[in-house]
C-alpha cells in the first residue's frame, strides 16, 4: 500500500476524492488547495493524495524521484514503460478498495490526478467494474491507448473533468485535447476546460474544479 496524506473536512466521510500528483512531487502537493474545494454545506469528505514511490526517471539523467513510471524519452504517447505504469495502476486500485472497505462506496469516490498522476488515473477509473463518482484528469495524457480500449469497462459512462493550460510547455493542449476527445469516445461525460497557464493549477481552475465537485 502507497504512503498517503490523508485530509478528512468532517468526522466520518461520506465521500473520497483521490488525488495522483505529478512526475517529482509527493503528495503534499495538492493538500493546499482542499480548503479551496469546500462549499457551504459540502458533505464530510475524505482526501487522499498518494506518494508515489520513488524510482529512476530516464529524462532526468535517471535521477531518482517520485514517478508514477519510468519516462524514457518525451513523445506523444509517454507509454514506454508498461510494468511502471501497470505497478501504479494496481497501487491506486488498492487506494479504491481500501475506501471501499472503510464504507465509501465507488459511486461516492473521485479519482484525480495531475500530469503524470493523471495518465494513471485516467487507466484505472476506466477499468472499474463499478463507475466511480468522478475522474479529474488534469494538465495530462493517454497512455496505452489500443490497450485502454480493448480493457475498459461498461462501467465507463461517469462524469469527467478534463482541465489543460493552454500554454504547458511539457504537456502540450493537444494532448489534453486527446484525452477528452478519447474519453467522450469511450462513454465518458465530459467537461472541457482550458485556462491561460503553463503546466500548472489556476485560482481559476480550482474553483471549477469545486463547482463540478459540488455537482
Amino acid at each position: 500500500m502507497l504512503e498517503t496524506v490523508e485530509i478528512e473536512t468532517a468526522s466520518n466521510p461520506v465521500c473520497a476524492v483521490i488525488w495522483l500528483h505529478g512526475l517529482g512531487a509527493d503528495g503534499h502537493d495538492f493538500e493546499p488547495v482542499v480548503p479551496h474545494l469546500l462549499w457551504p454545506g459540502a458533505p464530510a469528505i475524505r482526501f487522499v493524495f498518494p506518494h508515489a514511490q520513488s524510482r529512476p526517471v530516464t529524462i532526468n539523467g535517471g535521477m531518482r524521484m517520485r514517478a508514477w513510471y519510468d519516462i524514457i524519452a518525451i513523445d506523444s504517447d509517454r507509454n514506454q514503460d508498461e510494468a511502471g505504469i501497470r505497478q501504479s495502476m494496481a497501487q491506486t486500485q488498492q487506494l479504491i478498495d481500501r475506501e471501499t472497505e472503510r464504507g465509501i462506496p465507488a459511486e461516492r469516490i473521485v479519482l484525480a490526478g495531475f500530469s503524470q498522476g493523471g495518465a494513471i488515473a485516467i487507466q484505472v477509473a476506466l477499468r472499474q467494474q463499478t463507475a466511480l463518482a468522478g475522474l479529474m484528469a488534469l494538465s495530462t495524457y493517454m497512455l496505452l491507448t489500443g490497450e485502454l480500449k480493448a480493457e475498459a469497462s461498461h462501467a465507463a459512462n461517469f462524469p469527467v473533468l478534463v482541465a489543460h493550460g493552454s500554454l504547458d510547455p511539457v504537456v502540450p493542449l493537444a494532448m489534453g485535447e486527446k484525452v477528452a476527445t478519447n474519453l467522450r469516445e469511450l462513454g465518458c461525460d465530459v467537461n472541457w476546460r482550458s485556462y491561460p497557464i503553463a503546466h500548472s493549477v489556476s485560482m481559476d481552475e480550482i474553483r471549477d474544479i469545486s463547482v463540478w465537485l459540488r455537482a
